[in-house]
């Protein structure tokens, strides 16, 4: 009986060690992970993203087309990158702000441009009535510069699923 009684006693003991460096291993492991993830964050914030046109998008600019215009999207969606005339505007639809960019930081590559998020000034633009609103397979966002301002409304394409094509 002291035999058995031994060996159960050092069974325990091997599988609570086993225990314990399982545990170990996945602790050190996930810390490694948020290390690495802190570490990486400073140079993609600094890396000019590649902003490509939204197709089959639709810009009016108080209720009438503007000769020249387009609508970008980077890889995150719900961030679009609009230029009207010669001035660009970086809107971000969750939190339904719009920023001014300086056009002297945004660079045309063909198609696209290129763009850091980095380069956003500190303070959004002032807007009221902001509205959005799913109208088949567009979604519409529509939004008044100031009280009184002028008025600008992007119609972007959705998919059957109800998500932006882009």
């Amino acid at each position: 009986m002291g035999n058995a009684e031994a060996r159960k006693w050092v069974w325990s003991l091997v599988v609570k060690s086993r225990l314990c460096f399982r545990l170990t291993l996945a602790i050190f492991a996930v810390l490694i992970w948020c290390l690495s993830a802190i570490g990486q964050s400073p140079d993609n914030s600094d890396k000019k993203l590649i902003w490509k046109p939204v197709s089959f998008a639709i810009l009016k600019f108080n209720d009438e087309a503007p000769k020249s215009w387009n609508i970008y999207h980077a890889e995150k969606r719900g961030l679009l990158l609009v230029r009207l005339w010669k001035r660009f505007l970086f809107v971000n639809l969750t939190e339904q702000q719009v920023f001014d960019v300086d056009p002297g930081k945004v660079t045309a590559q063909g198609e696209d441009v290129q763009w850091s998020v980095s380069d956003l000034p500190e303070k959004p633009i002032d807007l009221s009535e902001w509205k959005e609103r799913n109208v088949g397979l567009v979604e519409r966002v529509r939004f008044r510069f100031g009280k009184e301002g002028h008025v600008l409304e992007l119609q972007i394409p959705l998919r059957p699923d109800g998500k932006p094509m882009y």
